[in-house]
């Protein structure tokens, strides 16, 4: 079952970002999860599959209606 991941959640990961960056704001929901790096802007386009292993939590959780 999918991790529910909604686009604004600001979620940590295990391992740091080249920048030195553990936060990272979600930009696109789907096969693949858009991230961007809060620390120095830089945005990533990775499997989702990967980044629900990656992730280690989630800091600021949006309420998203259900369809």
């Amino acid at each position: 079952m999918p991790m529910k991941l909604a686009i604004g959640d600001v979620v940590r990961l295990r391992k740091p970002h080249p920048c030195g960056g553990f936060e990272w704001r979600i930009t696109r929901i789907g096969a693949d999860i858009g991230l961007l790096c809060l620390t120095c802007g830089r945005r990533v386009l990775v499997p989702r599959s990967k980044i629900e292993k990656r992730i280690k939590t989630i800091n600021a959780h949006r309420d998203v209606p259900n369809p």
